[in-house]
């Protein structure tokens, strides 16, 4: 994952691979038997697998489990970057590897919109939830709100933070927006 980070699906050799892994040719193809397999391997274990393990939720979910599933899985996300020895590795290029992903492979790409519109679900009904026991103000647009908080992952700048996704900027913004739509008594 770290090879097709710094160097882009395209421009990773199998010999690359190979030295990276230190496997033989044969090995890697016993276990892969092409590299598309292998990248794609990569790309649902690195970055499919562990939204869909965070979205394993019940559907009467609450605000704050649901907030607390979504800081589980950026605490997976970066965990997996400080996997990576070389520190060149940062979300910046990991989300270029994740866009050039999805559009040569349509299969993880329909993953990933499943995923996505899972997690929207499950944000409605977590807002329509509060909603229906007070802790959530009436007149918020539940589906506008629902999208906020699914897009908040996806709205860091990589000028403002150096290409450096701010893991806890966005743990606090989950918080904030939730403090936003709050009921003035709770």
């Amino acid at each position: 994952m770290e090879l097709y980070a710094l160097q882009g699906y395209g421009s990773t050799s199998i010999t690359d691979l190979q030295n990276a892994l230190e496997m033989g040719r044969g090995t890697l193809y016993y276990y892969f038997p092409n590299q598309d397999e292998l990248f794609q391997t990569c790309m649902e274990r690195y970055f499919l697998q562990p939204k869909q393990e965070a979205l394993q939720l019940p559907e009467n979910i609450s605000m704050e489990d649901m907030i607390l599933a979504m800081e589980r899985y950026l605490d997976s996300l970066e965990q997996a970057l400080l996997t990576f020895d070389d520190k060149r590795v940062n979300t910046s290029n990991v989300n270029t590897l994740m866009f050039d992903a999805y559009s040569r492979f349509p299969s993880l790409r329909r993953k990933a919109q499943r995923l996505a519109l899972k997690e929207l679900d499950l944000w409605r009904r977590a807002i329509h939830q509060a909603q229906l026991n007070g802790t959530v103000r009436q007149d918020i647009d539940l589906e506008l709100t629902a999208i906020m908080f699914a897009h908040i992952k996806n709205s860091y700048d990589s000028g403002l933070t150096g290409a450096k996704m701010d893991f806890d900027l966005l743990k606090r913004t989950y918080h904030g927006l939730y403090r936003l739509i709050k009921t003035p008594q709770n």
